[in-house]
């Protein structure tokens, strides 16, 4: 699914306007009577405040509180009056809403007070929607400030007002809301962590606008959903055999951290990968061998930590390196002649991207189409500090352009950046991924992936959404407090599934 900006998401509406045909105001009735019928399914209160802005957002607020009135609720419509310029749709909602005599509106003016509203009674936010621009100022201000300090429910109307739909909204004022209805898809807002408070719960309401749209045109951004993992997954031939299915080899764990080497192992043997060859410290040995008898060994000449790769690394389809290893200059001289001698792509994750930070004339040494998985804090260590959410978005896809590499930024809607300028965020997982070991399990799921022949991208793309979809069916049958990393290697199977 293509992720659109607000632009788009205008354009979305005349495309519709247009082919349907319907009118302007008959779209956007269709859309307050969608959040209409969410609101009585969604809620048993009683009392309604609807704030109103002066823009098409406003209009949907006026219809929502004109629908609200057929219910046996109270509702009060309150309109910002700062100078502002109504829209045509807004002007008509209004006059509908005057001819419901049980709706009182008010104007809320510069300097005027503001209104009590009693602790059961919901706030609709319908102040500003998709297309604002810049930070609230003055009245919205001072309006969205007095929201937020209200322990009323508050459910905003497509977009909390004062946060921006295609850019950073850090440190502005913006509404804090408790649930988000907003039209048709996801907005790239609602995907980026410094937002988090301020959307709530988000529920996407079809409003049927004309779904031919979307190939009109070209998005940076798309969400991976089960269609387009489904597009480039390979069905098993009945006389494959395992050769079939390629040689992954892990390189993984150290003395008091070989929980990584087996998670990521044990993901890797999952991944539907032929043969896995797990390269250990010789402490290690006796564990990965009793804990995933499936996999192969080779046994490092360090007991503690690896050291060395002394063998031929031709055999291997993809080497995914890092869970557990530790930063000793023994493990960054491995990693160092793993980049000089292996040719092919590789999964860099956890200590081997914590190596390479510091030693960043390597970069250049990374084979083409190399996946990078790093964390919030890893991602800043390996390409400095950025100003916002927003901003490390853009310099995923800026580095991954100039590395030629596949970059996994980690997250709740991980992000996958791609040598082509594409973005890629991913839509399953939970919170309760949130613990020890997931990283590691989605690093043998990529190398395995990855072996298998599958590009970087597909590998990407179909890992992290197997990763998650594992995660969301172990909070189903564990919760997400009491799940485990080990839990999303056993969920894998239900996940292909």
């Amino acid at each position: 699914m293509k992720l659109l900006s607000a632009a788009q998401m205008k354009e979305w509406d005349r495309y519709t306007i247009q082919k349907e045909p319907i009118s302007s105001i008959d779209l956007m009735e269709k859309a307050s009577r969608a959040c209409f019928n969410w609101l009585e399914s969604n809620s048993e209160a009683k009392t309604f405040f609807v704030f109103c802005g002066y823009g098409n957002n406003g209009g949907d607020g006026l219809a929502i509180a004109r629908l609200l009135s057929k219910l046996d609720v109270q509702v009060r419509a309150l309109i910002l009056d700062d100078g502002g310029t109504y829209s045509n749709d807004f002007n008509i909602n209004l006059e509908r809403l005057k001819s419901v005599f049980t709706v009182p509106v008010t104007w809320l003016k510069p300097g005027a007070e503001l209104p009590h509203i009693p602790e059961h009674a919901i706030i609709i936010d319908a102040i500003f929607g998709t297309g604002l621009n810049r930070p609230l100022d003055g009245l919205s201000e001072k309006l969205v400030n007095y929201i937020n300090s209200l322990p009323n429910r508050v459910i905003s109307i497509d977009m909390p007002s004062g946060l921006l739909c295609d850019s950073s909204s850090k440190n502005y004022t913006a509404i804090k809301a408790d649930d988000t209805l907003t039209f048709q898809c996801l907005k790239k807002a609602f995907l980026i962590p410094e937002n988090e408070e301020n959307f709530g719960k988000v529920h996407i309401l079809n409003i049927g606008l004309h779904p031919a749209y979307l190939d009109t045109i070209e998005s940076k951004f798309e969400l991976i959903d089960k269609t387009l993992v489904q597009s480039f997954y390979k069905p098993r031939k009945d006389f494959a055999h395992k050769g079939s299915f390629g040689h992954a080899l892990i390189v993984a764990g150290s003395f008091g951290k070989m929980g990584a080497a087996i998670l990521c192992t044990r993901a890797c043997l999952r991944s539907g990968v032929g043969l896995v060859t797990a390269h250990v410290p010789q402490k290690g040995i006796d564990t990965i061998q009793t804990s995933t008898p499936e996999a192969m060994c080779k046994i490092d000449n360090s007991g503690d930590i690896v050291t060395e790769i002394d063998y031929d690394l031709g055999i291997y389809s993809a080497i995914g390196i890092g869970p557990g290893i530790g930063k000793e200059q023994a493990t960054a001289n491995l990693l160092f002649g793993l980049l000089q001698n292996y040719k092919k792509p590789m999964v860099l994750d956890a200590d081997a991207l914590n190596i390479l930070s510091v030693n960043r004339d390597w970069y250049s040494l990374l084979p083409e189409n190399t996946i990078l998985t790093p964390h919030p804090v890893e991602f800043t260590r390996l390409f400095d500090e950025t100003m916002d959410d927003f901003e490390k978005t853009e310099i995923a896809l800026q580095k991954a352009r100039e590395l030629n590499a596949v970059i996994l930024l980690k997250g709740h809607y991980t992000l996958i950046a791609t040598p082509s300028g594409k973005g890629y965020f991913n839509t399953t997982g939970n919170a309760g991924m949130a613990k020890g070991g997931s990283g590691d399990v989605l690093t043998g799921i990529l190398t395995g992936l990855l072996a298998q022949g599958y590009t970087s991208e597909q590998a990407t793309i179909m890992g992290v959404y197997i990763h998650g979809l594992a995660g969301d069916k172990a909070a189903e049958k564990y919760g997400m407090d009491a799940m485990i990393s080990g839990d999303l290697v056993e969920e894998m199977r239900h996940a292909f599934l």
